[in-house]
């Protein structure tokens, strides 16, 4: 008897939302290497960021004093802020993959627009405030690298020398940039993802563009609580 060899239309999506890609058997398969492919490159930001964080532990350790001071430098209320900000961003990323799970739209675009908000207020803040701040401070390495007498006071307090504490504003600003820039791509994917939900295309049960979404977003927030301790509190803080 002839089995009916036709192609799954949007109707047969057990996920709901989109058609089989041509290249896969059925949307379990497609789900599974979708998912797949996200961890994999996960992988590689592992190791991207554990490179980055190798060289910052070896030159700590090399210039522990000027670090400190370095540390000591940088305003430790906004990096607590960060922290606070991105741990509630992803409660609500996690929030709205439970949204996309059962089906709930308005729900799902609260939760996604919540997060957007959180993501883009840390780079907002980051950029305008504590980046700025520090560039007129003169703490943005370059060929202006010139740090202000009160930054010189706190540079001589730990006897540390102006060349190391300004090889720590190098790591400094190379890691929180590149974690800005995934931040920046994060916002991105929100943007799309709240399109896609006003379209119906991730709350008909095809939820796992939410999903692989949020493994993104919770990954650039554990980079962030790694980044937090190691830069801003080497050292004790004077209350």
């Amino acid at each position: 008897m002839p089995t009916d060899r036709r192609r799954p239309t949007l109707a047969d999506a057990p996920f709901g939302a989109v058609p089989v890609a041509h290249q896969f058997d059925d949307f379990e398969q497609q789900t599974t290497a979708d998912t797949f492919g996200m961890w994999l490159f996960l992988a590689t930001e592992v190791l991207f960021f554990g490179g980055l964080f190798c060289g910052y532990s070896l030159y700590r350790n090399l210039y522990f004093d000027a670090f400190t001071a370095g540390s000591h430098l940088l305003k430790v209320k906004y990096g607590a802020f960060y922290t606070v900000l991105l741990i509630c961003s992803s409660l609500t990323m996690a929030l709205g993959v439970r949204s996309a799970q059962l089906r709930r739209r308005t729900a799902l675009t609260v939760y996604l627009i919540l997060t957007w908000i959180m993501g883009f207020a840390f780079v907002f803040i980051k950029l305008r405030y504590e980046w700025y701040g520090d560039y007129l401070e003169g703490l943005a390495p370059g060929v202006h690298w010139a740090p202000s007498s009160e930054s010189m006071e706190m540079i001589r307090h730990f006897h540390a020398t102006v060349p190391h504490v300004g090889l720590f504003f190098i790591f400094y600003f190379c890691m929180t940039g590149l974690h800005a820039l995934h931040m920046i791509v994060g916002v991105g994917l929100l943007t799309t993802l709240l399109i896609f939900t006003r379209q119906g295309r991730v709350t008909g049960g095809n939820y796992n563009w939410v999903e692989i979404v949020g493994l993104y977003w919770h990954f650039v927030d554990i980079v962030w609580i790694f980044l937090f301790p190691l830069l801003y509190l080497i050292g004790g803080r004077y209350v």
